[in-house]
C-alpha cells in the first residue's frame, strides 16, 4: 500500500473501502454506489488482503442470493411463496392508500405492489413516500381467501445506509492529514485517482459535493456530455435524488395541494435536476416562478400556508457548443429552456460549475485506492449541514465594497461548503483560505458575467478581496476571461489602489507570445490550471528562431509521457528550423532508480528519428543527482526557465489515436506553470 492508504487506514479503520471492489462485486447489478459499498462497508472495510478476498466473495453471495434483478423476478416471488419468507434488496416507494386508508409498498425489481406497510415504519422511514429508497427486506407470503387482499407482507425494512457515526472523531482524524493528503482521500471516496487531476480540478469535484452539506445551496454544471456531472447525485448519497429535468411538476417538486403531500424539497437534501439544458425543452411557468422563489427564500407556498425546506437544488445539463463559441456568439446559459433563460431564476444560482473544464470520464481515471465507504461521507456530510463556516475568511480578508447581498450570499455559501468539506475542524492556514475565497467568488462571478449579458440592467460589479494585512486589492477573474479577454470587453478592472506595486495588483493573466515580426522581449508568464489553448509552438517557437544549439536541463524525463513531452519540444524545433540548417539538442537529466534501461531506449530512439531531420539529440545523466531547477538554454542569446519543465499538461489518453487532444496540444488542459525568458 502506498503511504496515503495506509494512513487512511490507520485513521479510519472499518470506514474505509477500495474502491475498485465495487466493480469486483457489481456484476450485472443495476444498485447505486452507496448500495454495493454499505455491503462492503460491513464485510470489506479492512486492509487485510485475505479478509478483504472473503468479504467479496460473502458480498456477491449476498447480491447473487438477494438482489432481485427484474428477469429473475418471478423466481424470487416463487421462493417467497415456498419459503413463505424471504430478504430481498430491492428499492421501495410507498404511497397513501386514501380509499383503505393504508400504506402500501411498490418493488420497483420484484414486481410486486399493494404490500401493506404500518404507519409506525412510514414516520421512522418517511422517503419511502417520496422517491423511493434501498432497503433489506423481509418479506413473507400468505395467500387470502379474500382478493381484495394482498398476500404480500413485509415483516421487516431496513434502508440502506449507515445507522450511526462519531462526528467528533471524523474531526480529529482530519487533523492528521495535510490538506493535499485530504482532498486526495476525498477524490478517492468520490471514486476518483486523484493522480490523474490537477488541484483546481479536485476542487471541482469537490463542489459537487456542496448540495450535500450546505443547506439551500444552488448549483449549476453545464458542459460537454461525458464528464459525469450528474454521477455524484444518482451513486453517492442516500439523502440525494436524481430527477429528470422534464419530467417535473410542481406537485412532485414541491407540494400536492388536492392530497397535500408535500414534495421532493421536503424529503431530500439535495435534488438534482438531470438533463435539464434543452432550449425546445418546456417547463411549466407555475414551476419556474415557485421555483425562484424557493431558490430565493427557502419558502413555498401551500395554498393559504407558506412552507420551509432545505433542499439543495442542483441543474446539470450538456452544452452543444464550445466554450468560445457560447462566448463570442451567445452566452453560457444558452443551452436553457426558455422558461429558465430568465435572469431572475439565474441570479439565485450561488455557482457555475464550468463543465468543460472536466475531461471525459475514462478508465484510468477511477480509484484503486482506499476511499471512505460514501454512505459514511454521506452521513458526515449531512450532519456538517448544521454548521456555518461562511465567516471563517474574514479574519484575513474582506469582500469589495461593490459585492452585492445576493453575490454575497453565493460565495458565502460555496466558501462555508468547501471549508466543511476541507476543514471540518473550521480552521486553515491563511492561503488556503485565500485559494478557496477566489474559487468561490470566481463561480458567482460566472453567473453574474452572463447575466450582464442576458439583462442590460444588471450593473458591473468589482469582484475581489481586500487582504486585511496590506490592504490590498486583489481582483479575481473567472478563467474564460483570462483565456478569451476579447469577449469580455465590458469586465471592470480593479484599479490600483494608492501605494500599490504593480507586482501586488497584477493579475495572472499570460500575454500572448511576441509574434516573429514583433522584437523579443524579456518577461514573465503565469498560466492557470486548466487554461487551454497553449502549445510548445507558441511558448518556444519565436526563441528558437535561429539558435543551433539547445541544453535542456530537466532531472524529470524518465516516464513515458516525459519522453514524449521531449519529442514534442523536438518537433517544434523541427518546424522552427530550415530544411538545410542542423540543431545540436543537449539533454541533461537524471537516470531513473528503477527504469533506466527503459529511459535510454526511449533517449536511444529520439536520437534515431531526429538525426533524419537533422536535429542531433544527445544525453547525459548529472552523476550527483542534485539539480532541480528546469530550463532551456540557447546560443542565440536566450535562457528560459521553466518552474514545471516540459511537463505542463495535465493528463490526457495518449493510447486513443483518433483523440484531439492526443494529436493537438491547444486542445488539451494544461496544468498551473509559469516561464521566464531571460536575455543572456
Amino acid at each position: 500500500m502506498s503511504d496515503l492508504s495506509q494512513k487512511i487506514n490507520e485513521h479510519f479503520a472499518g470506514l474505509v473501502v477500495r474502491k475498485d471492489l465495487v466493480k469486483a462485486v457489481k456484476g450485472n447489478a443495476i444498485v447505486p454506489s452507496y448500495v454495493l459499498e454499505y455491503l462492503l462497508g460491513q464485510y470489506c472495510a479492512t486492509s487485510d488482503e485475505s479478509s478483504i478476498q472473503s468479504g467479496i466473495e460473502t458480498v456477491k453471495e449476498i447480491l447473487r442470493k438477494h438482489y432481485v434483478h427484474r428477469n429473475e423476478a418471478g423466481l424470487i416471488r416463487s421462493t417467497i411463496k415456498e419459503k413463505g419468507r424471504y430478504k430481498v434488496i430491492d428499492k421501495i416507494s410507498v404511497d397513501l392508500n386514501d380509499k383503505t386508508d393504508c400504506y402500501e409498498a411498490t418493488f420497483s425489481n420484484l414486481g410486486i405492489k399493494k404490500v401493506l406497510v404500518d404507519s409506525a415504519t412510514i414516520k421512522k422511514h418517511p422517503k419511502l413516500l417520496v422517491g423511493g429508497v434501498w432497503c433489506i427486506v423481509d418479506v413473507e407470503y400468505e395467500h387470502a381467501e379474500d382478493s381484495n387482499v394482498s398476500p404480500w407482507l413485509l415483516n421487516t425494512i431496513k434502508p440502506i445506509q449507515l445507522s450511526h457515526f462519531d462526528f467528533d472523531t471524523y474531526v480529529e482524524a482530519r487533523k492528521q492529514f495535510t490538506t493535499d493528503e485530504w482532498i486526495d482521500l476525498l477524490i478517492h471516496s468520490v471514486g476518483f485517482n486523484p493522480e490523474l487531476f490537477g488541484k483546481r480540478s479536485k476542487l471541482q469535484q469537490l463542489v459537487r459535493l456542496i448540495p450535500f452539506c450546505e443547506r439551500n445551496y444552488n448549483l449549476i454544471e453545464l458542459g460537454p456530455k461525458g464528464t459525469g456531472k450528474s454521477h455524484v447525485y444518482s451513486e453517492f448519497s442516500p439523502h440525494g435524488i436524481l430527477i429528470s429535468g422534464g419530467e417535473v411538476t410542481v406537485a412532485k417538486l414541491f407540494v400536492n395541494n388536492a392530497s397535500g403531500k408535500i414534495g421532493l424539497v421536503g424529503y431530500w437534501d439535495t435534488v438534482a435536476f438531470d438533463e435539464f439544458a434543452g432550449k425546445k425543452k418546456k417547463s411549466d411557468k407555475a414551476l419556474v416562478d415557485i421555483l425562484k422563489n424557493y431558490m430565493a427564500n427557502k419558502s413555498f407556498s401551500r395554498g393559504i400556508e407558506t412552507l420551509g425546506a432545505e433542499a439543495s437544488m442542483v441543474f446539470v445539463g450538456n452544452t452543444q457548443h464550445t466554450l468560445p463559441y457560447m462566448l463570442k456568439h451567445s452566452e453560457l446559459f444558452d443551452e436553457l429552456p426558455e422558461q429558465f433563460h430568465d435572469s431572475a431564476f439565474l441570479d439565485r444560482l450561488h455557482f457555475y460549475l464550468a463543465g468543460w473544464e472536466m475531461d471525459n470520464i475514462r478508465a484510468e481515471m477511477f480509484s484503486n485506492g482506499y476511499g471512505f465507504v460514501v454512505d459514511y461521507l454521506a452521513e458526515i456530510l449531512r450532519s456538517l449541514r448544521n454548521h456555518d463556516y461562511s465567516d471563517k475568511y474574514q479574519e484575513y480578508f474582506q469582500l469589495h465594497s461593490d459585492i452585492s447581498t445576493r453575490d454575497r450570499d453565493g460565495i458565502h455559501k460555496t466558501f462555508s461548503g468547501l471549508m466543511k468539506i476541507l476543514y471540518p475542524h473550521g480552521e486553515a492556514p491563511k492561503e488556503e483560505v485565500e485559494e478557496i475565497l477566489r474559487f468561490a467568488i470566481e463561480g458567482r462571478k460566472r453567473v453574474k458575467d452572463q447575466l450582464m449579458k442576458i439583462d442590460s440592467t444588471y450593473q458591473k460589479v468589482r469582484f475581489g478581496y481586500v487582504d486585511l494585512a496590506s490592504g490590498n486589492e486583489v481582483p479575481v477573474y473567472t478563467l474564460e476571461e483570462e483565456q478569451y479577454p476579447q469577449y469580455f470587453s465590458s469586465s471592470v478592472e480593479i484599479e490600483e489602489p494608492e501605494g500599490a506595486s504593480a507586482d501586488e495588483t497584477t493579475v495572472d493573466v499570460a500575454p500572448p507570445v511576441a509574434s516573429e515580426k514583433e522584437k523579443l522581449k524579456e518577461g514573465h508568464l503565469t498560466f492557470q490550471e486548466n487554461q487551454r489553448g497553449v502549445t510548445f509552438d507558441s511558448l518556444f517557437g519565436p526563441y528558437l528562431k535561429g539558435a543551433t544549439k539547445v541544453v535542456i536541463t530537466d532531472p524529470y524525463i524518465r516516464l513515458f509521457y516525459q519522453a514524449r513531452n521531449l519529442m514534442e519540444f523536438l518537433e517544434t524545433i523541427a518546424r522552427q528550423k530550415a530544411d538545410e540548417d542542423e540543431v545540436e539538442v543537449r539533454l541533461i537529466t537524471i537516470m531513473d532508480d528503477f527504469k533506466a534501461e527503459q529511459q535510454v531506449e526511449y533517449f536511444e530512439q529520439i536520437e534515431t528519428t531526429c538525426a533524419a531531420v537533422g536535429i542531433h539529440f544527445s544525453w547525459e545523466f548529472d552523476g550527483t543527482n542534485t539539480i532541480h531547477a528546469r530550463h532551456i538554454e540557447l546560443d542565440n542569446g536566450w535562457k528560459i526557465l521553466l518552474d514545471r519543465g516540459l511537463d505542463i499538461f495535465q493528463h490526457y489518453d495518449m493510447n486513443d489515436a483518433f483523440s484531439l487532444t492526443n494529436r493537438v496540444q491547444r486542445y488539451r488542459s494544461c496544468k498551473a506553470f509559469e516561464v521566464t525568458y531571460l536575455k543572456t
